[in-house]
């Protein structure tokens, strides 16, 4: 096997360890526009990531498609020789090798799939035009070194998406909505949800103006996650770029909010990390509490925690970083349809342009697609508005929690009530 070959070329070569990691995907989308079919399209990629330590030194490289093992070990020796020594951090022996999760879905069928949720919204809204994307994805990754690691696992997820366009005179609307399941999808629903989205945008409305509640969507909560994940990752507290460095054990949210790390959660599974480490079910914030920081190998040893099980790789030719995968936010009990009714005057933001907060928090932001409510009734979609404010000074003041989480990529978000953000418009 070329894998075994790599590790056996690199140490004849001087190299006193290695590692290769070996990824591939295969997907077929298929996508629609104008409501009609596009394309089908098959897509592969395989790729192939050595590294090894020479004298202390590391090298990487990587390749893809047909691989030349000696001309790969060559190459990573010559990098080598360019980098400073380090510590060697590569998984101690063990054979890990998973069964495949999830099923394949015939083209077929997810052109049936995005067929069908056309057809749906085209009966109540026949003048819009949509568009959309419903894929089989299947990622296989293996992972051996020259400690003797050799693990392995195949992940099949589902994933669909439908967009809609509403053209009235100058009034352009955009909605947009999807799912991301193991075993198969439901175009019903994600019609339903966006036809949902349409009757709300019937009538344009004023937009509330100051300091109002916001009610984010599953969608569009993932913002405020993803500062929080940037707040828990380890090398931020190393450089000093998280606010919660020096937190641990106190509170730093709302008591409403708990955030765990499933691995084996919803449609995606991740039983080891691209270091070779078992990944773990983990509770970084208990009512509000910080528990951990996230780490991969080096950045858990400056630590002292030691590794997470959370070192994941943003390409194959980049070295592990601290990363996070399943993340769970425990959601409320209550339906969307019942936070909703609770606000006397409040926006429900559910799209909008531009990127999130960053580690700062700080985020001024357009609103794409948002509603007002007044008196718990959304009466309509409003334009020309701007959010802004600071997610942790929002989620400090959650008010509520919805029971109607989902899934945005890996993160299980359900819809949320916050205070304190600032929201200006015509009025």
């Amino acid at each position: 096997m070329l894998l075994e070959q790599l590790l056996e070329l690199a140490a004849r070569s001087g190299a006193e360890a290695a590692e290769v990691f070996w990824s591939r995907s295969l997907s077929h989308p298929v996508y629609f526009e104008a409501n009609r079919l596009k394309q089908l399209e098959s897509a592969e990629s395989e790729g192939t990531a050595l590294r090894l330590w020479k004298n202390g030194r590391p090298g990487l490289v990587v390749a893809y498609g047909d691989v030349e093992a000696q001309v790969l070990v060559d190459r990573a020796i010559a990098l080598s020789q360019l980098n400073e020594s380090e510590a060697i951090e590569l998984a101690p022996a063990s054979q890990m090798h998973y069964p495949d999760l999830g099923k394949v879905v015939a083209v077929e069928q997810l052109v049936e799939w995005g067929k069908q949720a056309i057809e749906l919204v085209r009966e109540q809204y026949p003048e819009v035009l949509c568009a959309g994307g419903w894929e089989c994805d299947a990622e296989s990754t293996r992972l051996i070194n020259s400690n003797g690691l050799d693990c392995g696992y195949t992940d099949n997820t589902l994933s669909g998406f439908l967009e809609v366009e509403w053209i009235r005179d100058e009034d352009f609307l955009n909605v947009s909505d999807g799912q991301t399941l193991r075993d198969s999808l439901d175009p019903v629903l994600v019609a339903q949800q966006v036809m949902q989205r349409l009757e709300w945008a019937k009538d344009n409305v004023a937009p509330p103006i100051g300091r109002v509640p916001i009610l984010f969507t599953s969608k569009a909560a993932d913002m405020l996650w993803g500062t929080v994940q940037a707040a828990l990752n380890g090398k931020q507290v190393i450089e000093g770029a998280s606010p919660w460095s020096d937190r641990l054990d106190q509170q730093v949210t709302s008591e409403s909010i708990t955030i765990k790390q499933e691995p084996n959660a919803g449609p995606f599974s991740c039983p080891f990390d691209d270091e070779g480490t078992a990944t773990r079910a983990i509770t970084f914030l208990d009512r509000g509490v910080l528990q951990l920081f996230y780490a991969d190998r080096t950045t858990g040893n400056i630590l002292g925690s030691g590794t997470t099980g959370n070192g994941f790789r943003p390409g194959l030719g980049s070295y592990p970083n601290p990363g996070l995968f399943n993340l769970l936010i425990t959601q409320g009990r209550k339906s969307f349809a019942e936070l909703a009714a609770g606000l006397e005057d409040g926006l429900i933001l559910d799209q909008m342009l531009g990127g999130g907060s960053g580690i700062s928090g700080e985020f001024s932001i357009n609103v794409d697609l948002g509603y007002r409510i007044q008196k718990g009734q959304i009466v309509g979609r409003v334009k020309d508005t701007m959010v802004s404010g600071n997610v942790y000074t929002a989620l400090k003041n959650l008010i509520e929690l919805g029971g109607d989480a989902d899934w945005n990529g890996s993160c299980f978000t359900p819809s949320v009530i916050v205070d304190g953000l600032s929201v200006t418009g015509r009025s």
